[in-house]
């Protein structure tokens, strides 16, 4: 069986990392694996040995032009792809693997961790066109829910598992982090739903630095984007493979990614998310109101951010509280790598069977 992979963000690949490596070692399977430029994809890539392609070697641009060029690049270059390596199985997240799967009449499988109205413009692009929609049971896919297949578990739970992932001190050892420390990540929001979406200002960032500061924590920013120069003693400067080791070992992740802040309740780590997404994402609204694993706070409301903030600095027993919530969440999820590695080897008869474990995926 010939299936082809395409990622177009480090958080798909991560999530389909474990699968690729246990099917790269089963016989009758061969994976075709294409990737576009977009942070540290690429990089990961290299430093996992995992075969690729590289369709768009220059990252795009941010306005909405630059988005709509960059998709039909994309159908190009998969469509010939397409033809010269006739895969039997295309899965993605992009639109592109959908509407050309449909075009090629190829099974196709579309991946996602996010709500219909946060993504409507791709969804609006892929949904139409995907036969399956593999996502958490948590997320509302909209009119397209006859499609899903939910399954209890997170997207990043099939690489921060414990069954998959171990912290590693050693591996943070090498760069002198100092500890206690709160980690500051700064996402670029560039993406298409990324439009009018606020962040961390340079000045929220000059108060944050202060308030943790006076805690006695230290800090280290990463950011998708270049700091501003007054930041730059800040920052963190690691190997990308490092860094769910160094989150690991954080004593809190303040940010406005919504993927690190579920990477961050993945491995029982207190997260603020200061972000326009906060109260709209079904899985980080289930992390924070089932679980207590995340913290959301609209732009605007920095007291309460602050508040917060204090309130999680100042807890004596804090690694061990929230390590208690992500054991009560891990009892109730599956183990995410099993289930898609089965899903993937029995499709399209996976979309109809149970899977065998105690807590069973559903077709909505």
């Amino acid at each position: 069986m010939k299936i082809l992979l395409y990622f177009g963000h480090p958080a798909q690949y991560l999530f389909l990392r474990e699968t690729i490596r246990r099917l790269l070692k089963t016989e009758n399977y061969q994976l075709v694996v294409l990737i576009k430029t977009k942070d540290v994809l690429e990089n990961l890539l290299k430093s996992d040995g995992i075969p690729y392609q590289n369709i768009l070697l220059h990252e795009r641009g941010k306005s909405k032009f630059a988005i709509i060029l960059s998709l039909f690049r994309r159908l190009f270059s998969i469509s010939k792809i397409l033809l010269k390596e006739k895969p039997d199985l295309l899965i993605g997240t992009d639109a592109t693997i959908a509407q050309l799967g449909f075009l090629f009449r190829i099974q196709r499988i579309t991946i996602t961790e996010d709500d219909y109205d946060v993504i409507k413009t791709l969804g609006n692009l892929t949904y139409p066109y995907t036969q399956t929609i593999l996502c958490p049971n948590v997320c509302d896919v909209g009119k397209w829910k006859y499609k899903k297949v939910g399954y209890d578990g997170y997207m990043k739970l099939g690489y921060l598992h414990p069954n998959v992932f171990t912290p590693n001190p050693q591996k943070i050892n090498k760069y002198n982090l100092k500890k206690p420390f709160v980690l500051i990540r700064l996402a670029r929001l560039t993406a298409h739903h990324d439009f009018g979406i606020s962040g961390i200002s340079h000045q929220l960032l000059q108060e944050l630095i202060f308030q943790i500061s006076n805690k006695g924590f230290e800090i280290y920013i990463s950011s998708e984007a270049s700091l501003n120069s007054q930041f730059l003693d800040f920052q963190l400067n690691i190997h990308p493979e490092d860094m769910h080791h160094v989150l690991s070992m954080a004593s809190l992740l303040i940010c406005d990614s919504q993927s690190m802040s579920v990477e961050a309740a993945m491995l029982g780590v207190p997260s603020i998310r200061y972000s326009s997404f906060a109260g709209k994402i079904s899985v980080l609204e289930e992390l924070e109101h089932s679980y207590n694993l995340t913290y959301g706070v609209l732009p605007g409301d920095q007291d309460k951010l602050i508040q917060i903030l204090d309130e999680l600095l100042s807890s004596k027993n804090l690694k061990e509280i929230f390590q208690d919530r992500r054991q009560i969440m891990l009892s109730e999820k599956i183990d995410v790598t099993d289930f898609v590695e089965w899903f993937i080897k029995n499709y399209p008869n996976s979309i109809l069977n149970t899977y065998n474990t105690p807590s069973n995926t559903t077709k909505a």
